[in-house]
């Protein structure tokens, strides 16, 4: 598990640099105006109306398939599949009609503070995109199917492609009309699904149109569905929220938010759910087989592992924060009052870094063990929590208010998904983790220490570029050494594989 997982970090760092490619683009040639709060606000309604079908759904159908496949055999599970495909469709069609009825309504509700102008330009976006959730519902099931299948690569590799045409389309859009942001969307999500289909051809996927609602496996898959599309409905009001505040705050200020949003899911894009992928069909199986003590030190183990990685990734944000944002955004219509909003917000973004990896990894357990009704409640109180903190933070601070009061209803609720899986499943090697993170926490400190002497006054002359890769590099040495001295038991996974692949 550890070795695929680190080959899927490799491949997330790359999509990842695409990514930031596709922001950097947007930001040279658009900046934090309202043609790009109009661009991501559609996004964001597309994403909203997207999880309420395929979140639930797509989280929901490894463990199913792979408890089909226990309980039946390989066809019937195959043959679930499809049935479920062919559902979903139906069901896809009904929300894009009702999208593209609504998108006025759903821009305003989304967007408080946009003038008309900015809110007719959200609508057009908006309603071009919604044809794009047919080929992302279908994507994000063939990619739990090729999991299921142990094919992790391809898979991980489709954020290429999709950033590649996105990155296109922004820059014939600047050259020609601003129509080409929401088409480049569609046809990016397009190519996404195409890229799937030689892998799901050999992994002996054959698409069957047939569609049979009174199929008993449907109906437990609903069930179980329902409680996780509330869970991620919650958390996308948790995100309408956000963005609506920021729109009423100031112009760019949704931009600056989802700019500064985008390290913190780098980071976890590649370290968490490169992790989170991997061990998911595994741990699905053995809560299928009731193979507990198993189960339990999986996750133990993935915790421990995230810890390791993501702590030092949020001390280094935090500290590199501006000159970061400087280095990735801060060229073409980004300008300097761009810079300070989105790196003030990525600042406090990092804060709640390990409680939104914790979280994962967390829902994902109690997926695989079919309890989907406790991620449903503490997502409840985390978007509760995360309201009342925002309309209180944002008074004071602004942009970065919202940012921290996401943070720390990711802390809080993540300490209590814990909690509650500790009741449920007993002990699963806390104490280890807990030691583990203190451990590590202390390597990270000296780690930033070093860092922001480097950045400050050290190397402050120096250009941007050169002052974050020394800073960075010498980091991570520090870091090395500290975690190595303190003997943290999960540097002997990196140490084995190293070792295996180049032989040392």
């Amino acid at each position: 598990m550890k070795k695929i997982a680190v080959l899927l970090m490799i491949i997330a760092v790359l999509s990842k640099i695409s990514g930031f490619m596709r922001d950097i683009t947007l930001t040279f040639f658009y900046g934090a105006t309202s043609i790009s709060d109009a661009y991501i606000i559609s996004i964001t309604i597309t994403s909203v109306l997207f999880s309420l079908i395929i979140a639930g759904i797509s989280t929901a159908y490894i463990p199913m398939f792979k408890q089909i496949e226990h309980d039946l055999d390989v066809r019937s599970a195959k043959y679930f599949t499809n049935n479920l495909i062919n559902i979903l469709l139906l069901i896809t069609t009904g929300i894009i009609i009702s999208g593209l009825l609504f998108s006025n309504v759903l821009v305003k509700i989304f967007a408080l503070g946009f003038n008309k102008e900015t809110v007719n330009t959200a609508v057009l976006f908006t309603r071009i995109g919604l044809v794009g959730i047919y080929f992302t519902s279908l994507t994000q099931i063939f990619i739990g199917y090729l999991q299921l299948n142990k094919k992790f690569v391809i898979p991980a590799l489709i954020g290429l492609p999709f950033n590649l045409i996105v990155i296109l389309s922004i820059f014939i859009s600047a050259k020609t009309n601003i129509i080409m942001l929401a088409i480049g969307t569609v046809l990016a999500a397009f190519i996404q699904l195409l890229f799937l289909i030689p892998s799901l051809y050999k992994s002996n996927y054959r698409y069957m149109p047939f569609i049979s609602f009174k199929d008993k496996n449907i109906k437990k898959m609903a069930i179980i569905a329902f409680p996780i599309m509330i869970g991620v409905s919650i958390d996308q009001i948790n995100l309408m929220v956000d963005k609506t505040l920021a729109s009423t705050i100031m112009e760019g200020g949704i931009s600056a938010l989802s700019y500064a949003s985008r390290l913190n899911d780098f980071v976890q894009g590649i370290f968490v759910f490169s992790f989170v992928t991997v061990m998911f069909p595994l741990i699905s199986k053995l809560a299928a087989n009731n193979e507990m003590v198993k189960f339990k030190n999986s996750i133990s183990e993935v915790i421990s592992s995230v810890i390791l990685i993501v702590v030092p990734a949020c001390f280094g944000l935090m500290i590199l924060a501006e000159p970061l944002i400087r280095l990735l955004f801060g060229r073409g219509n980004f300008d300097e009052n761009a810079i300070h909003m989105t790196s003030a917000a990525m600042f406090y973004y990092a804060v709640g870094m390990l409680g939104y990896g914790i979280r994962e990894i967390i829902n994902r357990s109690f997926y695989s063990l079919q309890d989907m009704k406790t991620p449903m409640y503490n997502a409840a109180l985390s978007v509760l929590l995360n309201i009342i903190l925002n309309l209180i933070l944002s008074e004071y601070m602004g942009i970065s208010g919202l940012a921290l009061a996401t943070s720390i209803s990711a802390l809080f609720c993540s300490f209590l998904l814990v909690i509650s899986l500790r009741k449920k499943i007993g002990p699963f090697g806390l104490r280890s983790n807990l030691i583990t993170l203190f451990k590590v926490l202390l390597a990270s400190s000296g780690m930033g220490i070093v860092i922001y002497v480097f950045n400050e006054y050290i190397l402050i002359d120096w250009n941007v570029f050169s002052k974050i890769s020394i800073s960075i590099l010498i980091g991570c040495i520090i870091y090395i050494i500290l975690i190595t001295l303190l003997k943290v038991e999960e540097t002997k996974i990196l140490y084995r594989f190293l070792k295996g692949k180049f032989g040392w």
